[in-house]
C-alpha cells in the first residue's frame, strides 16, 4: 500500500505563480483549514488570491483562474517558496488540487520535506521557461521543454519515497527484515532492555 499515488513523470502547462516568499498562509489560509485530514482543502488553496475579498467569486486576474492553468499539475514560483509556518495543510491543498511539481529557485526546507511525504516533487531551478508544456522527469532528474533540458538535484531518500509513493513510515516498513533482525540480536546481547516482554 503507498501513502500517495507515486511520481515518476509529470507532464503540464506550469503556471506561473512567480512571487518570492510565498508563504503557507497564503497557500491555504488558516480560515479554510476545517479538516484534520488530506482532503476537503482544494477550495481554500490560494484562497486569499483566488477570490474576491468575502466571497466564492473566482478573481480573473489570479494565474490559477486562467482556464489554460486551471487545475495545474506543475507550479512555478519564486525563491522561498512555502516559507512560513510548517502547516503541512498547504501540501495537502497543493496535492488535492492536482500539483504534483513545484519549479521554484529555492524552498523553505520544511515545506520542501512536506512535499516529499505527500506525493508533491520540489525542483530547486532557477530557469525561465516558455509559455509551454513542461515534462518533469522524477527518476532522469530532469525538466523538458521542447529541445531544452534542465537537470536538477534531489536526495536519494526523497527520489525513493516520491517514485514508490512511500511516507516515512512506509520508508521504515521496507526496511522490516533488517529491523526484526537487529531486534533479535539485541535481545541476546542486551536481555533486560526486553524485561517482561515475551520472547
Amino acid at each position: 500500500m503507498t501513502a500517495f499515488a507515486p511520481v515518476a513523470t509529470v507532464t503540464a502547462l506550469p503556471a506561473p505563480l512567480m512571487r518570492d516568499s510565498i508563504d503557507t498562509d497564503a497557500i491555504i489560509p488558516s480560515r479554510e483549514i476545517r479538516t484534520v485530514g488530506k482532503t476537503g482543502l482544494a477550495d481554500g488553496l490560494f484562497a486569499g488570491w483566488r477570490y474576491h475579498t468575502g466571497t466564492r467569486d473566482l478573481d480573473s486576474r489570479f494565474i490559477l483562474n486562467d482556464p489554460r492553468y486551471a487545475g495545474a499539475a506543475i507550479l512555478l514560483g519564486g525563491a522561498n517558496f512555502g516559507c512560513g509556518s510548517s502547516r503541512e495543510h498547504a501540501v495537502w491543498a497543493l496535492h488535492e488540487y492536482g500539483v504534483r511539481a513545484i519549479i521554484a529557485p529555492g524552498f523553505a526546507p520544511i515545506f520542501a520535506a512536506n512535499c516529499v511525504r505527500n506525493g508533491v516533487v520540489p525542483i530547486v531551478l532557477d530557469a525561465a521557461f516558455a509559455d509551454a508544456p513542461l515534462t518533469v522527469d522524477l527518476a532522469a532528474q530532469t525538466v523538458a521543454q521542447g529541445d531544452q533540458v534542465w537537470t536538477f538535484d534531489i536526495a536519494a531518500e526523497a527520489k525513493a519515497m516520491l517514485l514508490g509513493g512511500l511516507d516515512a513510515i512506509d520508508l521504515t516498513l521496507a526496511d522490516s527484515a533488517t529491523i526484526a533482525a537487529w531486534t533479535v540480536r539485541d535481545r541476546a546481547a542486551r536481555p533486560w532492555i526486553y524485561f517482561g516482554d515475551a520472547a
